[in-house]
């Protein structure tokens, strides 16, 4: 048990650096910098906890509904891969009913419902994102990338 805490305290470590140090983490935003439809999420938690209403709803319209789940299904996972298996514990039947699959594909296609809503400008429009390579150059002091020279960068086939 011990062993399975340290792992499972050595991720929340490594998630809480993340948060800390404000790593784009989201593979969708931090590679092509477009946002994935839980972008701002993280933030729209944080201003949530620090209870700024209006600006985390700014960030994800859905905080409040998924902020809570996320905390939920990661605290429940968490210590149910701290306990480990255990005879005769009971199997979680209701994760498997139909009621929640249901509900869970409702949830998922207002979230992509509210992801293309932002693209076409609702909500507020897509949330900023910011790239890894933006997030290098801003924190790490990092120079620019060389930019084309001109008659590279935009060449016009001549005319006569």
């Amino acid at each position: 048990m011990l062993h399975r805490s340290l792992i499972v305290a050595t991720f929340s470590g490594i998630f809480a650096g993340i948060v800390a140090f404000r790593l784009p983490f989201c593979p969708l935003a931090s590679v092509l910098g477009v946002p994935c439809p839980g972008c701002g999420l993280t933030r729209a938690t944080l201003a949530l906890a620090h209870g700024e209403l209006k600006h985390a709803l700014e960030l994800h319209p859905l905080v409040l509904v998924l902020a809570p789940l996320f905390v939920w299904a990661m605290c429940s996972a968490a210590i149910g891969y701290v306990r480990g298996p255990r005879v005769g514990r009971p199997v979680r039947l209701w994760l498997a009913s139909r009621t929640v699959t249901v509900l869970g594909s409702v949830l998922m296609l207002l979230t992509l419902g509210v992801w293309g809503a932002r693209f076409l400008g609702y909500f507020g429009g897509p949330v900023p994102v910011e790239t890894l390579s933006d997030w290098s150059r801003a924190r790490l002091s990092l120079p620019e990338p060389a930019a084309k020279p001109a008659a590279l960068a935009g060449s016009q086939p001549r005319t006569r």
